[in-house]
């Protein structure tokens, strides 16, 4: 398969001579094909078609239409063509291939897996119909949960030309270069393989107010007559490589590179940079941050594929370059192209070889080691879509800068478009409100606990809402890769408080601490968490919790395989936890079955059980009583106005009778005291 032609290789355009049939048209626009000057050939095929008398020729012609413009990079005449072609039945499995390029080039995955799908039956040997189905479900998948990153066009800097490979030219990072084929270059030609004007560099520089300058050609001796482009620069931005691809008439010879130092507010005579020969292409530079290695792409021999990645490192004592080495970690049997090294280590690319959305896509390699690098990884969307991405430059070490692309809502054909990775914002916030009336909890307080040492605190106001979003200083409360506990408290203005919700004062009440659980860690994009809490009054009277069961008439803890009462038991012993200052009363009751004084004994023992299962646990014994209330204090249901004593009960049907006495036999607690301070000699609590 060709490699990809025109402004993706800018640069690696190697053609032959050309020299033009004059006997028939279809054989002039054959030969212009076979020069890769695709943009003559469209017209040539175009006129050739309704001369030629030949079917077999003239169906050959329409599919040589779609590929001209293919490699033009116009996909969307390219799949008119194609199409045209199927249904003339041009007898080449090639096209069913082409065709589904042109289609996932252009989003239209599902389509393209059609094509992709047919052509693996014709040709069940070639991997390309494997990767190619691979690539549009990845894509598909891409598309839908795309990256955090923001990408825009950046209007001022692009044409309705070929604008791409930018490039930071000063320290402070607010000019940029960048190759362009628009109007105003050096020579007056035009490339016959994509048939706009051969590129210059040009130069913009931005404003406080973020505006770009109209972009200006660089004067020679840069710019010249022929494609010159891809610029790049050392730290101290003083000198520029770039690269070159010389033409003569009739021919283009290989790409090379070049460099140049600035001389006061000049750029002095460029010079080559020598690899030894001439006969193949070289492009692309990129200087690490040390400034002692360069990375460039090349299609030399011994390479992986068409163009791979290599690099260079400098002498500083004999004052030159060594010897080329292939980055193996990176390269692919396609073409690797536009390498760019960032400050942390880390190569970024351009890359058809790896799995991608389109044509070209943007990837990363770590750093593994001294020269070695690997564990690539697609960019994914934004950043990669259908078309060709490429050209990556960031500014120093933020997650910000910008890149070639070619997509269809471009200002031309690439454009450059600006990238920034926003901050990821994360808030918490919630209500407070009694459990059992519902009402708001005003003033309590909320606090943040995280793993990473930080704590914050905030206090509900009178509709019990609370918030923790930014600081004074813009900093957050809550971090990336962080866990938080949440702690609520909130103390009454009553020693008592009325358990009846219709008759109670909030801010007479004090609560049980609440307590959650929240994380960031795994959340990529920004996020409000909501966490509310519902809070148990802690002076209003006995605090139910699950039920404790015991045997018939026994007061060991029931454990079966329908039931555990350690269970239960566990939720008592995390509200001690998480209120360490209060002492409770463990309170049994019984139903009215047996004499009292039997039902006073087995509640006392029954109320010890549940104290002892706590003590055991790690709980400070003197934070807590046990008592058994036998069958002295029935359960009141104050809602319903109901007191579950022997007589109401022995009243309701027989059905009912026994789950109303199982209402009687119940477990709770009571907080005596909220003052609690341990001693030296006391257990600590687990």
């Amino acid at each position: 398969m060709r490699v990809i032609r025109a402004i993706l290789l800018f640069f690696f355009v190697s053609l032959t001579t050309i020299s033009f049939a004059q006997h028939n048209l279809t054989k002039e626009a054959d030969e212009a094909y076979e020069n890769q000057q695709f943009f003559n050939a469209v017209d040539l095929y175009k006129q050739a078609f309704s001369k030629e008398s030949k079917k077999d020729l003239k169906i050959k012609i329409i599919y040589r239409i779609g590929e001209c413009y293919r490699f033009l990079l116009d996909y969307e005449q390219a799949e008119e063509w194609y199409e045209k072609a199927e249904r003339a039945k041009y007898d080449d499995t090639e096209l069913e291939l082409n065709y589904a390029m042109v289609l996932k080039m252009q989003g239209k995955y599902e389509d393209a897996l059609v094509h992709y799908k047919e052509y693996q039956q014709l040709a069940p040997s070639d991997s390309r119909a494997q990767d190619g189905i691979n690539s549009c479900e990845q894509s598909i998948e891409w598309q839908s949960k795309p990256t955090n990153y923001l990408v825009e066009n950046v209007p001022q800097l692009n044409s309705k030309f070929h604008d791409f490979a930018p490039a930071f030219a000063d320290r402070k990072n607010q000019t940029l270069m960048f190759a362009s084929s628009r109007p105003g270059s050096s020579g007056s030609d035009i490339d016959p393989n994509k048939g706009q004007a051969f590129t210059d560099i040009f130069e913009s520089s931005v404003d406080r107010k973020g505006k770009w300058s109209t972009p200006k050609p660089l004067p020679e001796p840069i710019n010249t007559k022929h494609n010159d482009g891809a610029p790049s620069f050392d730290s101290r931005k003083s000198t520029m490589y770039f690269t070159r691809c010389e033409s003569e008439k009739n021919s283009v010879k290989a790409c090379l590179l070049y460099q140049t130092t600035l001389r006061g507010q000049d750029w002095e005579e460029p010079t080559k940079i020598e690899m030894g020969s001439d006969t193949f292409s070289v492009g692309h530079a990129s200087m690490n941050a040390k400034g002692d290695m360069m990375f460039f792409s090349s299609d030399m021999p011994g390479g992986q594929g068409g163009k791979d990645i290599y690099y260079m490192t400098y002498d500083s004592k004999a004052k030159v370059w060594g010897e080329p080495v292939n980055v193996e970690g990176v390269n692919t049997t396609g073409d690797e192209l536009y390498p760019f090294s960032h400050d942390d280590g880390r190569l970024f690319f351009a890359s058809n070889g790896h799995p991608g959305m389109g044509g070209l896509d943007i990837f990363s390699a770590n750093k593994l080691g001294p020269n070695a690098w690997g564990k690539v990884e697609n960019m994914r969307a934004p950043i990669n879509g259908p078309g060709h991405d490429f050209g990556i430059v960031f500014e120093g070490n933020k997650n910000r800068g910008f890149f070639s692309s070619i997509r269809s809502n471009g200002k031309g054909y690439a454009d450059i478009y600006s990238f920034k990775m926003p901050p990821i914002i994360y808030v918490l916030q919630g209500k407070v409100k009694d459990v059992e009336c519902g009402k708001p909890v005003a003033n309590a307080v909320v606090k943040l606990i995280g793993t990473d040492g930080s704590s914050a605190e905030a206090t509900t106001d009178q509709t019990g809402f609370y918030k923790f979003d930014a600081k004074e200083n813009d900093e957050r409360f809550l971090a990336e890769n962080t866990s938080y506990t949440i702690v609520v408290s909130r103390k009454g203005d009553a020693k008592k408080a009325s358990p009846d919700c219709n008759k109670t004062v909030i801010a007479e009440r004090s609560y049980l601490n609440g307590r959650g659980q929240e994380t960031t860690i795994g959340i990529e994009r920004s996020t409000a968490f909501v966490h509310d809490f519902e809070l148990q009054c802690l002076n209003c009277g006995e605090i139910r919790f699950p039920k404790v069961l015991y045997p018939l008439a026994k007061w060991e803890l029931l454990v079966d395989e329908r039931v555990n009462s350690k269970d239960s038991l566990d939720f008592l012993f995390q509200t001690l936890t998480e209120n360490p200052t209060i002492v409770i009363e463990l309170a049994a009751h019984t139903d009215a079955r047996d004499s009292d004084a039997r039902n006073q004994i087995l509640s006392q023992k029954r109320a010890q059980t549940c104290v002892d299962y706590l003590i055991e646990k790690g709980i400070d014994a003197g934070r807590l009583q046990a008592k058994g209330y036998g069958e002295s204090q029935p359960f009141v249901d104050a809602k319903a106005g109901i007191t579950y004593t022997e007589a109401y009960i022995n009243g309701l049907p027989k059905d009912q009778r026994e789950a109303a006495h199982q209402i009687n036999r119940r477990t709770v607690f009571f907080v005596l005291r909220d003052d609690f301070v341990p001693t030296s000699s006391a257990p600590e609590n687990n």
